[in-house]
Formats: structure tokens, C-alpha cells, sequence
């Protein structure tokens, strides 16, 4: 899906990109997999304060029920459309079964409508085809993968990204995931063949403030540009460059400190080491 770009009429068109969405099949979504939005939380806990920092406002958007658990195992579907959903990177799928139910899946690189696509054991190794991990080939790329059996898709499930199927060994397979991360997932957890598509959505440019609230994002300000008051990299006389490590406003490190704090015996090697 190519990036598109405005001609530079105005400041912000000229910084400005898009997806031409040249995949996406329809605009209108298949309105009983549609639910409203309860009042969304605006970055607050359940103590009406603050949790998450500059979350906020935001376009409104209907949340699109996604089938990430692939459960209708050896019916099979074909590929009705390809949508945009506002709630993820990814685009997605609307899926009609032989028995008539539809559901929407995340649609993988490559996948068409008209496409055939089933989950269930022992399927052909086909773009959109669920199946435990491993029926799976090593070396093929996967998505939506479970970490526990039933429980549905937790891996690779925003644009572009996939994990790599790389060794299988007793109740155990191997995946490298899109950090770098290498892990043992159980063999029975269920992932769908492919890529997920959308990958051109990393070279998009946002191109102006505005366009980042309707988003939700809310204003990013430096902890230098604050008062000492505020933040521990604040004040200074004239503008100083923070004279330390960067921090959060209470003071934990922002670069190389560990928030993990006991080890997984299922991760084999974590991200960025090699």
C-alpha cells in the first residue's frame, strides 16, 4: 500500500503523507460485528486520575469485533472485503463461513477478496490459514499467534509484523518475534500463515499537531522546557540539556533500566540481545 503525498500549498501539507488505501475493498463495515465505544478513559485509571500521560479527545470510532481466537476449525471462508480499522494499524477482513456467519479477521499481506481461508489442523500452508503451531513449517512467517492455547492472537498483530517459526523440540516451539525476542510457545497455540499488511504505514508522516489529537494524542512537553517543581530535569538558568540521564517526572530512567523484575523461563534470548 504506497504512500501518497500532498502538494506543499499549505505549511503542513507540505510534511503531510497518507495510505492511498488502494487494498481496502469498501468503506462501509458490516454493522452487526460493529459495538459503540463505552466513554473512553482519556488516560485516567479507575481512580479518575492521570495513569497514562497525554491520552485524550481523539475522533470517534465504533470498535470492530475481530475473531482473534480462529475457533471455526475445518469450515470453511471466504474473503468478502478488506476494511480499514480505525482502532489498529492493520487492516481487516470480513470473513463469510459456509454456514453463513461472518466475522472479521486481521487481514495478512497478500490476501484478496474472494480468497478461500480455514483454521483447524493439518490445513495447507496458505496466507489467512489458522493452525496449531506445530503443523506449522519452520521458517514461515506467522501472525496473531497465541501464547496460551484458546485463549486467542496476543503476538504480531499490528501492521507489517510477523514472528518466524525457527525450531521445534518436544511440547515446545521456537518463534523470533518482531522485537528480536526469542521465546518457546506451546505447540498446541493456534497462529495464521503470513504477514499482516498495511507495512507502508511506518513511512507515513503525520505532518501537523492537529492531525496527531484527532488521533488522541494530546501535547508532549520536554521535562527540560518544566519547572524543577515538575520534573527532575527542570529549571536551570537559561536552557540547559537536562545535565543528567533522562527520567520520568518521578525519577525512574527512561534508557536501560530493568522493569522486568523475575525471569521468564519460556524466553530464550530478549529483544536487542543477540
Amino acid at each position: 500500500m504506497p504512500v501518497k503525498k500532498y502538494n506543499p500549498v499549505t505549511p503542513s501539507s507540505r510534511k503531510t503523507s497518507v495510505l492511498d488505501r488502494s487494498e481496502v475493498t469498501t468503506d462501509q463495515p458490516y454493522k452487526p460485528l460493529l459495538r459503540g465505544n463505552s466513554k473512553r478513559s482519556s488516560g485516567r485509571g479507575y481512580g479518575g486520575r492521570i495513569t497514562v500521560r497525554r491520552r485524550g479527545g481523539g475522533h470517534r470510532r465504533l470498535y470492530r469485533l475481530i475473531d482473534f481466537q480462529r475457533t471455526k476449525f475445518d469450515i470453511p471462508a471466504k474473503v468478502l472485503s478488506i476494511e480499514y480499522d480505525p482502532n489498529r494499524t492493520a487492516n481487516i477482513a470480513l470473513l463469510q463461513y459456509q454456514d453463513g456467519e461472518r466475522a472479521y479477521i486481521l487481514a495478512p499481506s497478500g490476501l484478496k477478496v474472494g480468497n478461500a481461508v480455514e483454521s483447524g489442523r493439518s490445513k495447507k500452508i496458505e496466507i489467512g490459514n489458522a493452525m496449531p503451531l506445530e503443523d506449522i513449517p519452520l521458517g514461515t512467517e506467522v501472525h496473531n499467534v497465541e501464547l496460551h492455547p484458546g485463549k486467542g492472537g496476543q503476538i504480531a498483530r499490528s501492521a507489517g509484523t510477523f514472528a518466524t517459526v525457527l525450531a521445534k523440540e518436544g511440547l515446545y516451539v521456537t518463534l523470533r518475534l518482531p522485537s528480536g525476542e526469542m521465546r518457546f510457545i506451546n505447540k498446541n497455540c493456534l497462529a495464521t500463515v503470513g504477514h499482516l499488511g498495511n507495512e507502508d504505514l511506518m513511512n507515513v508522516q503525520i505532518g501537523k499537531a492537529g492531525r496527531s489529537r484527532w488521533m488522541g494524542r494530546r501535547p508532549k512537553v520536554r521535562g527540560v522546557a518544566m519547572n524543577p517543581v515538575d520534573h527532575p530535569l527542570g529549571g536551570g538558568e537559561g536552557k540547559t540539556s537536562g545535565g543528567r540521564n533522562p527520567t520520568t517526572p518521578w525519577g525512574k530512567p527512561t534508557r536501560g533500566y530493568k522493569t522486568v523484575r523475575k525471569e521468564n523461563r519460556f524466553i530464550i534470548n530478549r529483544r536487542g540481545k543477540n
